[in-house]
């Protein structure tokens, strides 16, 4: 295997995933214009993505094990660059919110194993750790390019630019991956797929999503909210009692009762709930009450996320100093002061007057959840679990972005093409913000940290029922 080349190719593919979260944002106003879509599409094309990100990603890392990991990764490389031409071409809101679906799905099984393939490709603990980092550097470039790079796009050469560049990056990553990357046979000890567990994980977090973003304008007590309530409650309900009783479950039940498991899953959900719901409320306002151009728009953003994605190179050394309790909580303060400084945007104070919030924001998300919130918990999480545990708090991690955008359509709905009172959302998620800081403080051990190398894969553990059985003995467990 060669792993330098692979290592790029492998990075080529994880820029296209974060590109794709950070730049459709500041396209929002013009799709609407072009295709149409109700005062919820907006919404939907933001959390089309990430549901199906969301839903599938505990269930990647194994069919990786079963199928072979070059296999899935190349299929979520080629899928998602099938999708982002579909998204190109899509004539209607419908069809674009489907092939959204569709790039998530794909998503799903690039990240996780992206990152399982690059922490196995050297075996040098310096080397592996320096890869790593870039993998995540990657990242981070690419969520602090999106915003700016999506403007410039959508004001140049139309919105439809935005996932035509995909393609090009898309053939790059697929053709270079298959080229450096021998095939090799699936795990002998590969997980079986839960597939019943990932049904009703599925179709609960679907009706749910439906309810929360539709809610409002359907009515809260009309057939077809009440109606996919109870689905979402059933299937819920069914999911805990099935991954309560099969042998390999997707989500161990007593994975959660672990007290650093829970703050990490909290954590993770509440962080990217106010960034989402930030990304949407503000593009919108920017752009349809103070009439900014896309790129104007996304040159604002670039605060946001380029703060995010030096915090998020830094966090590790952070870490380090401070402890994994002492930054969460330094995180969620700055999460929570920046969501409240957005307030101000709506008293028409300039962009100087709320950019330090955009600072703030973009700093404690990376510093407060992410692989922070993950070191935090992995002392307490049994080894043949660690995989599991990371798909399940980056699983959390998703669904604050899936109803962070929701929510913003609940206590923020739009009026005329703006939205109408936005300090609603941004106070609810800054007192969001700040119970998890006080939270973290109370549960999290003091100069907490993890005790054996991170693993932010997803991919759950090799032997189930072991791991199973030994949840219980540590579901209480102090450092």
């Amino acid at each position: 295997m060669r792993s330098r080349p692979l290592l790029a190719f492998i990075c080529t593919a994880t820029f296209l995933v974060y590109l794709d979260t950070s730049i459709t944002p500041v396209a929002l106003p013009d799709i609407r214009a072009d295709v149409g879509g109700g005062t919820t599409a907006g919404q939907w094309l933001l959390d089309a993505y990430t549901l199906a990100f969301a839903c599938l990603l505990l269930t990647a890392g194994s069919l990786g094990d079963r199928l072979g990991r070059r296999n899935v990764l190349a299929l979520g490389i080629a899928g998602f660059t099938a999708a982002s031409a579909g998204c190109a071409l899509a004539p209607d809101t419908g069809t674009l919110i489907a092939a959204r679906a569709a790039q998530g799905v794909f998503a799903a099984a690039i990240v996780p194993l992206s990152l399982a393939v690059t922490s196995g490709l050297f075996d040098d603990a310096r080397q592996r750790a320096r890869a790593i980092g870039i993998w995540g550097g990657t990242s981070g470039v690419a969520l602090a390019l999106g915003p700016l790079l999506g403007g410039l796009l959508v004001q140049t050469a139309g919105w439809r630019s935005m996932f035509w560049i995909n393609i090009p990056i898309g053939l790059v990553a697929l053709t270079g991956l298959l080229a450096t990357m021998p095939p090799a046979p699936p795990s002998g000890a590969a997980r079986r797929v839960d597939v019943l567990g990932q049904l009703l994980f599925t179709g609960g977090g679907a009706a749910l999503t439906f309810v929360a973003i539709e809610g409002r304008a359907l009515g809260w007590l009309s057939a077809p909210v009440l109606g996919l309530c109870a689905v979402a409650v059933v299937a819920l309900g069914l999911f805990c009692w099935w991954e309560s009783r099969t042998p390999e479950p997707m989500l161990p039940p007593g994975l959660l009762r672990i007290p650093t498991v829970a703050i990490a899953c909290t954590v993770n959900f509440l962080g990217l709930l106010g960034l989402y719901a930030v990304l949407f409320l503000l593009t919108t306002h920017l752009q349809g009450a103070l009439g900014l151009s896309a790129l104007q728009t996304g040159l604002r953003f670039v605060t946001l996320f380029g703060c995010l994605a030096v915090a998020a190179v830094a966090a590790s050394s952070v870490v380090a100093r401070w402890g994994t309790r002492r930054t969460m909580v330094t995180g969620l303060v700055c999460v929570a002061a920046g969501l409240a400084g957005l307030a101000l945007v709506e008293t028409g104070v300039g962009y100087p007057g709320y950019a330090w919030a955009l600072l703030l924001l973009g700093a404690g998300v990376p510093l407060s959840s992410g692989v922070v919130a993950i070191q935090a918990m992995m002392g307490d999480v049994p080894p043949r679990l660690a995989g599991t545990a990371s798909g399940t708090v980056n699983t959390f991690r998703q669904f604050g972005a899936v109803l962070g955008v929701a929510l913003a359509g609940i206590l923020s709905p739009e009026r005329g093409g703006t939205v109408h009172a936005m300090h609603r959302t941004f106070l609810a998620t800054a007192v969001a913000a700040a119970l998890a800081a006080a939270l973290t403080a109370v549960v999290l051990p003091a100069g907490s940290a993890a005790r054996r190398p991170v693993e932010t894969n997803g991919v759950g553990d090799r032997d189930g029922a072991r791991g199973h059985d030994e949840i219980g003995e540590r579901a209480h467990t102090r450092d």
